[in-house]
């Protein structure tokens, strides 16, 4: 197929540096504006994430579950350890304990967690439900994630390096929404 003479060519017909990748060119429009093309990235990465979470969680065999709930349910299944409503939102880093609650009571309705008492702490625990369902959800992450995820070609260390880079970037993110708090 040819293409007409009058027509720009298919490749050049973009500028040569386009710049970077944003959804906000404002906020690119700054002294790190790799900063905004790192935040659209996120964006990006987290929508996926959560819609992988969902869809996986519902080919494991339970459909219905909100991102927040398929997160609890892997950290309470965590090396088989009681967990408390205070350690959940502190590795999920969840500021409303609310929010938390809440996904708790639904995952205890389905009988995948079971919740207790230590002290005046409220326990969550996995049950083997909810451990049989995190294992075939492991299963279908392996097939799906894992394996696209190394037919990529990226070195594992450079994967944990990028995640490394991310923890330190979410500290920064609160300290920030500390001090708008304060302003």
């Amino acid at each position: 197929m040819t293409r007409p003479s009058d027509s720009p060519p298919l490749n050049d017909s973009l500028p040569a540096d386009i710049g970077p990748v944003v959804s906000s060119a404002h906020l690119a429009n700054s002294s790190l504006p790799a900063l905004s093309e790192l935040e659209f990235a996120l964006t990006m990465a987290n929508n996926a994430f959560h819609r992988w979470m969902v869809r996986c969680m519902t080919a494991a065999g339970m459909p219905g579950l909100s991102p927040l709930e398929v997160l609890i349910v892997h950290l309470v299944n965590h090396r088989d350890r009681t967990k408390t409503l205070a350690d959940i939102c502190l590795v999920l880093n969840i500021e409303d304990t609310h929010l938390a609650n809440y996904a708790i009571r639904k995952l205890v309705q389905h009988g995948l967690v079971a919740t207790g008492r230590a002290g005046k702490e409220k326990t969550v625990a996995i049950t083997e439900e909810g451990q049989s369902l995190c294992t075939r959800y492991a299963e279908i992450r392996e097939a799906l994630v894992v394996r696209a995820a190394r037919q990529m070609g990226h070195d594992p260390a450079d994967i944990s390096r990028m995640a490394a880079m991310l923890r330190t970037l979410s500290g920064a993110y609160d300290q920030a929404a500390r001090a708008a708090a304060a302003m």
